[in-house]
């Protein structure tokens, strides 16, 4: 990374992070305060939410759960997704985050989305600002292309700014990142916080049930993502191999995940504690680089970025 990422007393960012998306939504406040003491019991330390998640009660709840322990922790939040990345929207929506989080500082802050109708330049001032007043430690960017990324970080080189982390969706069954986001965070020492590692709850194994309840069954935006018919099978192909170990799905690929050479940090995220343990489990689970060959071997490899395939 460009620079090391901590809270506010020095504690190291964790290896993985936890998404609080469903705080308040999905995941009752009880089931939040369960999953959220389960993160930190599991050395968790770096917590995501965004403006936009739950209709605010994501960042209040992790707000106040926070709260006790707020110097070790790492708190990340997003804006802009909705009105643009102008300079008037996103002091609006971090003033309101700040206040759901009951927080001065946030230690990462995140533009959701790359927002083709504002320069740049006026977006990452306004970050810029937010860092020189100490309101953020990091400037992180979310769903953002390579080529978008690279322009942002050579506009913040200008204002003494770092693009220090970047979400991209990242899973066994979508692998995109693995073409050109992954190889330039590993280059400009930018961290990839990855996010949906379970691919939206199918390689936990659960919709091969006809019956099965979760986003998949529900959001048609998740429905449509992973409608496609070798993803299931490398879903079927994953839970085989996990019952052979005696591994939950969801255990192997979080950590193949993390496995990747880039060293992404996956964002774990779940609807209760029930849910959320095979995915913990994770955090403790050393894959050897056979286990991660053999996984990776059950999914489609991207083609890469050149069109000189004859020379790759």
């Amino acid at each position: 990374m460009t620079q090391t990422i901590t809270s506010p007393n020095g504690t190291p960012i964790s290896r993985y992070a936890f998404g609080t998306m469903q705080f308040g939504g999905t995941a009752s406040e009880r089931d939040s305060i369960e999953m959220f003491d389960a993160c930190l019991a599991a050395g968790i330390t770096h917590f995501d939410t965004a403006f936009l998640y739950t209709d605010g009660r994501s960042e209040e709840i992790l707000g106040t759960l926070a709260a006790p322990n707020r110097d070790d922790l790492v708190i990340a939040t997003k804006v802009g997704y909705r009105g643009g990345a102008g300079a008037e929207n996103l002091r609006s929506q971090f003033d309101v985050s700040r206040k759901r989080l009951n927080m001065d500082h946030v230690d990462i802050l995140y533009l959701h989305r790359f927002d083709a109708e504002t320069p740049i330049e006026e977006t990452l001032e306004t970050f810029a600002k937010f860092k020189a007043d100490g309101k953020i430690s990091h400037v992180g960017l979310s769903n953002f292309a390579a080529w978008q990324v690279v322009k942002a970080a050579w506009a913040a080189s200008k204002l003494d700014l770092t693009i220090d982390l970047l979400q991209p969706m990242y899973s066994l069954v979508k692998r995109q990142a693995e073409v050109e986001i992954l190889p330039m965070c590993a280059d400009l020492g930018i961290l990839p916080a990855t996010y949906s590692p379970l691919g939206g709850g199918l390689l936990t194994g659960k919709y091969s049930a006809q019956d099965a309840q979760g986003r998949l069954a529900t959001d048609e935006r998740y429905a449509a993502r992973y409608d496609v018919d070798w993803m299931h099978r490398t879903a079927v192909q994953l839970s085989e191999l996990a019952a052979s170990r005696g591994l939950h799905p969801a255990t192997l690929a979080a950590a193949w995940v993390a496995k990747h050479k880039a060293a992404p940090s996956p964002i774990l995220s779940a609807r209760n504690l029930a849910q959320l343990e095979p995915s913990l489990a994770a955090t403790s689970f050393d894959m050897d680089d056979a286990l991660y060959a053999g996984i990776t071997a059950l999914s489609q490899t991207p083609a890469p970025a050149t069109d000189r395939l004859d020379e790759a």
